[in-house]
């Protein structure tokens, strides 16, 4: 079964943006998920995962179909998707498990940052007779 997992930076972690923190901290951190990572491969379950960076926009085709592009989310939102994994795990509460191993990356002093992981099932194909 595959699955998102989508990492968050959020006003609900105890934690200053990544941008602030001391650069053996940011180290720490990437280590942390490059290691993960690693961690996931050798059991087999990992199939992709990115960082992103903070520059986003939203595109929404208008009357017509052209393109009206807005800058944003900003960093003023409550919540910044920061990076994601896609997973191919054999169960949900695996699924689960692999989140709550990503949420503890490190943070400033190296604390585990309980970072929120919204955990996300692939849609199966449709039905034969649809």
């Amino acid at each position: 079964m595959k699955y998102m997992l989508l990492m968050y930076g959020s006003d609900r972690i105890d934690a200053p943006p990544i941008d602030t923190w001391d650069p053996a901290e940011i180290k720490a951190h990437i280590q942390f998920m490059h290691d993960f990572n690693k961690k996931l491969v050798a059991e087999g379950e990992f199939v992709d995962a990115q960082g992103l960076s903070g520059e986003a926009m939203v595109v929404r085709a208008t009357a017509g179909d052209l393109p009206e592009v807005t800058d944003g989310p900003f960093p003023e939102a409550k919540e910044l998707l920061a990076g994601w994994w896609v997973i191919d795990v054999d169960s949900r509460d695996r699924a689960i498990e692999v989140a709550a191993g990503a949420s503890v990356a490190p943070g400033p002093g190296g604390a585990p940052l309980h970072l929120p992981i919204e955990v996300r099932p692939f849609a199966g194909p449709p039905p034969a007779d649809a």
